[in-house]
């Protein structure tokens, strides 16, 4: 890996020119391809899980899937109702909205049992997934007829316009993520470097990285379905590496050239950095990608839409900083060459060159670390520790429609129509495929389980009976008047699934039944991925322990790795529980508390921190072992490798926090909680773990820490020279002139 990873960076040093010209294309022709391509969005039938998801694929055969629907309130602006003129703006909508290419069905006006509000629901063509592609022109005939009606006030909502609504709400969020991660990781970068123009070549690289990978997920969602999210976890993902893996490479071709003192060429300086940190950025990107594609065991789209754009970046991001990255390195350092030649004619000293940053800050907290490694560990362990407890009362749930934003004037909407109508909250749909003989006793029993559920108070309504056109498949729609999110809900469907269909239409032979509907989705999700939880996480633990094995061939390494990243992120995801699942953090961070974590957030929290916690153990293990190697021992070797790489690591979190903090600013409560903590886990993961934990263990175990592999004892007893050299080492060889 490490001569391969030479020989790109050699190439791209002696060919500045075509190496950058060759980068630009490329990412051209990602585009490119990618907007020919177009992007394949997931499907209805691609989210269908558990017994929902069964449920939903034989209403689905049999024509009797769920349609997208539109309500249009028609309310008095102040007083009672003119139920008259109501009356006359139903029509008129009715009218429009038949017309309509995109419209199945438009029902009869309902009045709410107040007299208040009367309700036009409008069914769409197609499928769910589509609706809000085509919500527009019902809107657009809303506000026609509230124009002609102004005396009256007309509202739509439904599952499409709220889509819509929280499509664009999304997007402005996402903009305003940009706006406060661009500038603050800019300003980072420049404390880092002190320029300018070092500091944007980070920036630069990461986000023509960024518009690459969407070119290139485009493609890939031929593959594997787009659930939506890819974009949002390329901008995120990608901005973070993107940065970090510049930020190691640049870090250390600082260091090489503040060393050398202007005895080695730009193109020198540039093979040592792919020698060393260009190794370490190889190694921590295919661990990023080999953990996150363990989120394609969860069999779910969603996760796969994730690790596929997850992926798709990281891939990108490596392949820059092999290649555009050591091109860019030389171009400026060759203009800093001719600037310090030019002050060498007019007499004047050499501008220093930033090195290591070892400063008074990274020193301090290194000092616990190194002066009493015993305490720091035991103190820092029992601390995260502390952090853990939480995770006693961690409650999952799926983050259902009536946990949108009401800043989403759909969703202001959708709270009035429950308020209206409340027997019309919640559908459940009971469904029955047997043959088509059966179809008269399917009928009876489901007459006798509508029955049931009428004597229950969890019901509500007259059931409504619907059966396929050749008789097989059967659905009854049995209302419930309390939130989808409530307890009763929750109750009314686990009444349904374990008594009343199975004394009901359970007992017919042959016959296929399943509940179906919002709730039934919103149980059976985070059923399905506690499900697939053990296995996902069994292989990512193998995969870590592996792939620092194979790092460092220290199973001692390879099984601390492992501890530390478990404890690193069941902390954070602890903090989460502790800030989320109450209400004392609402102010602070501008949210409503659900009482819940996402049931989609520990999991992505454990395989993404995983992964890109290796970026921070590959580099702090690598300037370690590379000392080690040089005949150093160990505990001084701790020591030389953390005050080298403690700047770059605190640096890199820095930057890679702000990414993941702008996502708290987002209005959707999962995006914000994975924000909040993959940015806590990051920031324990730098400054405890790494800077703590790590060394004060490695300190105390001394030479084990290198068990079973031999390298380092061998490198001692021979005293040899490092092997990877560094300008300390010159007369270096290498293929490119020394100065």
């Amino acid at each position: 890996m490490t001569t391969t990873t030479v020989r790109i960076a050699r190439w791209s040093a002696l060919h500045p020119w075509k190496a950058i010209i060759g980068w630009v294309l490329f990412v051209a022709l990602c585009l490119g391809v990618g907007s020919a391509l177009g992007i394949n969005e997931a499907r209805t039938a691609d989210y269908r899980v558990g017994e929902a998801g069964r449920a939903e694929a034989m209403a689905a055969e049999g024509g009797l899937q769920w349609q997208p629907t539109e309500q249009v309130l028609i309310s008095a602006r102040s007083g009672a109702l003119d139920r008259s003129a109501a009356d006359a703006a139903a029509r008129d909508l009715t009218g429009r909205m038949a017309k309509l290419p995109a419209v199945q069905e438009v029902a009869k006006p309902l009045a709410s049992k107040d007299g208040r509000t009367l309700m036009v629901e409008v069914t769409l063509r197609g499928e769910e997934r589509d609706a809000k592609e085509k919500v527009d022109a019902l809107i657009a005939q809303t506000a026609a007829v509230q124009k002609a009606h102004p005396q009256l006030l007309l509202e739509e909502t439904g599952s499409p316009s709220i889509s819509k609504g929280v499509e664009a709400q999304r997007s402005g969020d996402l903009a305003l993520s940009e706006a406060i991660t661009l500038p603050v990781t800019l300003i980072t970068l420049f404390v880092v470097f002190g320029s300018v123009v070092m500091a944007s070549v980070p920036m630069l690289l990461a986000l023509t990285s960024i518009a690459a990978a969407i070119g290139l997920s485009m493609v890939a969602s031929h593959l594997s379905p787009d659930a939506g999210v890819g974009t949002n976890v390329i901008l995120m993902i990608g901005l973070a590496v993107g940065v970090d893996y510049t930020l190691f490479y640049l870090k250390r071709e600082r260091e090489e050239r503040a060393r050398a003192g202007g005895r080695l060429s730009a193109e020198a300086l540039v093979e040592l950095a792919a020698a060393t940190s260009g190794r370490a950025v190889v190694l921590s990107g295919l661990a990023v990608i080999v953990s996150t594609a363990t989120l394609y065991l969860a069999s779910d789209v969603i996760f796969s839409s994730l690790a596929t754009g997850t992926i798709v970046v990281v891939l990108v991001a490596v392949l820059s900083s092999l290649t555009v990255l050591p091109a860019l390195l030389v171009k400026i350092g060759k203009r800093q060459e001719r600037r310090a030649a030019r002050r060498a004619e007019r007499g004047l000293r050499p501008r220093k060159v930033r090195g290591d940053g070892d400063g008074r800050i990274f020193a301090a907290l290194m000092r616990p670390a190194t002066r009493h490694p015993l305490a720091t560990l035991v103190v820092a362990t029992l601390a995260l520790l502390a952090l853990v407890l939480p995770l006693t009362g961690l409650k999952l749930t799926e983050m259902s429609r009536d946990t949108h934003s009401r800043e989403i004037p759909a969703m202001q909407v959708f709270d009035r129509l429950n308020d209206a109508y409340p027997e019309r909250r919640v559908t459940h749909q009971v469904v029955v495929r047997a043959d088509a003989a059966q179809a008269g006793e399917v009928t009876q029993a489901l007459q006798e389980l509508g029955k049931r559920a009428g004597n229950d108070p969890l019901f509500t309504g007259k059931p409504g009976l619907r059966v396929s056109e050749d008789g097989r498949v059967h659905v009854l729609d049995l209302r419930v008047p309390h939130l989808g999110n409530s307890p009763e809900a929750y109750d009314s469907l686990a009444r349904l699934r374990d008594r009343y269909v199975p004394a009901t239409v359970g007992g017919i032979d042959g016959a296929e039944t399943g509940v179906s509907g919002d709730v039934a989705r919103y149980a059976d999700y985070p059923a399905h991925q506690n499900s697939k939880l053990p296995l996902v996480l069994g292989v990512l633990l193998l995969v870590t322990f592996l792939m620092t094995l194979i790092a460092f061939r220290s199973v001692v390494l390879a099984l601390l790795g492992v501890v530390l990243n478990v404890l690193s992120a069941a902390a954070a995801l602890g903090l989460l529980v502790l800030v989320f699942q109450g209400t004392w953090a609402e102010g602070l961070l501008d949210f409503q508390s659900t009482g819940s974590i996402g049931s989609r957030v520990p999991l992505f929290l454990f395989v993404i921190l995983f992964g890109l916690s290796m970026d921070y153990q590959v580099f702090v293990v690598s300037r370690i072992q590379e000392a080690a190697l040089a005949g150093v021992p160990t505990r001084k070797a701790v020591l030389d490798g953390m005050r080298s790489s403690a700047s770059v690591v605190t640096s890199a979190a820095v930057v890679m926090t702000t990414v993941f903090v702008s996502f708290v600013f987002l209005h959707i409560i999962e995006m914000k909680q994975i924000g909040f903590v993959l940015a806590a886990a990051v920031l324990l993961d730098a400054f405890v773990i790494r800077i703590m934990i790590l060394p004060a263990a490695m300190m105390l175990l001394g030479e084990a820490s290198w068990w079973p592999s031999h390298g380092v004892r061998r490198a001692r007893r021979a005293a040899v020279r490092p092997s990877v050299r560094t300008a300390d080492d010159l007369p270096v060889r290498t293929a490119v002139d020394v100065r």
